[in-house]
């Protein structure tokens, strides 16, 4: 069975390996810029693909301000060519230090982080004793990750963040990753509701005099949403997985019209030791294993399957169709979580054309790169 991932040098790739199709990539950015209505609306997550050349596709089309979780991610995006750069993680420890050589190694970028303590913004301010940096408050509309509730707390530290010498405050980064209900209709009245309240809450911080334009809000499930709210002013919608896609966002956000996975696993059939049994390459070493077994790969052109188990370097199916498989035959996945799944490969093939034309540095994955 053919599809669109096919290649036509199949035969001469290593398995497993991880392959970008940078023509439905480019499809992507510009369907979501168009859900955006400006690419000035959008601030991406860098976490998905975590690659130089994918964050200047993105600046290509527009994009100016990306997002990151990591100093190595901030650092891929700086050198990039990215003109701002939203750390979305508190400044603890060390991770200040490193913030202030990068800041002083990148001059032609804007670097901000997230403040939702005393703590993370001692350790901010630490990183800006020497440069001007900005700051996002972050806030908690429901996660219970991190964020402070909104509140007289949270006012008072936005005060402080005003009153910090070299801090600029920027906003409020407001991340409902909580929200990735299925029906569309659900999922809009939950963004409304954790946006509701952040509103206000902007609201009294301009009243008392300060600053805060921007409001970073949602991820990929809820980017429609608030793409959707362009009477918002400032609101800054935050996806990351949709330049890479994958079958979880694909098969369960039906409103994700015009985006295609761009990434796929190409594994081989390495053993068939039933009957109704096939052992494919394609073990927790190369695909994320935090979906469910069930979820974890979509097998493309394989019409009834089930997937029974995974270890480091196997993944077990069962199928009424096992006699038609061949050992050593080509598979094409598509991964149930793209994000973590990158990062397990140091490298993505890039195919144009049916065939591949050369790699990516995941660069990334790797959590201290020059800084």
């Amino acid at each position: 069975m053919t599809h669109p991932y096919c290649l036509a040098d199949e035969a001469d790739i290593p398995s497993p390996a991880l392959v970008f199709y940078p023509e439905f990539i480019r499809r992507n950015v510009a369907r979501v810029v168009e859900m955006a209505g400006d690419p000035a609306r959008l601030r991406p997550h860098v976490k998905t693909h975590k690659t130089r050349e994918l964050a200047r596709l993105q600046l290509d089309a527009g994009v100016t301000k990306h997002k990151c979780a990591t100093i190595a991610e901030a650092e891929v995006l700086a050198s990039a060519g990215a003109p701002d750069v939203l750390l979305a993680y508190p400044v603890i420890g060390p991770t200040a230090a490193r913030l202030a050589k990068l800041a002083a190694l990148f001059p032609g970028t804007q670097f901000s982080a997230l403040v939702d303590s005393d703590e993370s913004l001692a350790g901010l301010c630490s990183a800006a004793s020497a440069q001007l940096l900005g700051a996002f408050l972050d806030v908690n509309v429901g996660m219970d990750r991190t964020g402070i509730a909104l509140g007289d707390a949270a006012a008072s530290l936005y005060a402080r963040i005003a009153a910090s010498p070299n801090l600029t405050p920027r906003g409020l980064h407001a991340y409902d990753g909580h929200n990735h209900q299925g029906p569309v209709a659900e999922r809009v009245a939950a963004a409304e509701a954790a946006l509701r309240p952040v509103l206000a809450f902007r609201e009294r911080l301009t009243r008392s005099g300060f600053p805060c334009d921007a409001i970073v809000a949602g991820g990929t499930p809820t980017f429609p949403m608030y793409a959707g709210m362009i009477d918002v002013p400032g609101l800054e919608c935050s996806p990351g997985t949709y330049v890479l896609h994958d079958h979880g966002h694909d098969s369960r956000f039906r409103d994700f019209t015009g985006i295609t996975p761009a990434a796929v696993l190409l594994t081989r059939v390495i053993a068939k030791p039933t009957a109704t049994r096939v052992t494919l390459d394609l073990g927790n070493k190369a695909v994320a294993a935090d979906p469910l077994l069930v979820n974890r790969v979509h097998l493309l052109g394989v019409p009834e399957y089930a997937v029974v188990g995974q270890s480091e370097e196997h993944l077990m199916i069962e199928t009424p169709h096992a006699a038609d498989f061949r050992i050593g035959q080509v598979v094409y996945a598509l991964p149930g979580h793209v994000c973590p799944t990158c990062a397990l490969h140091r490298k993505a093939l890039v195919a144009e054309h049916g065939r591949v034309v050369g790699a990516w540095e995941i660069a990334a994955r790797d959590r201290f790169l020059t800084v």
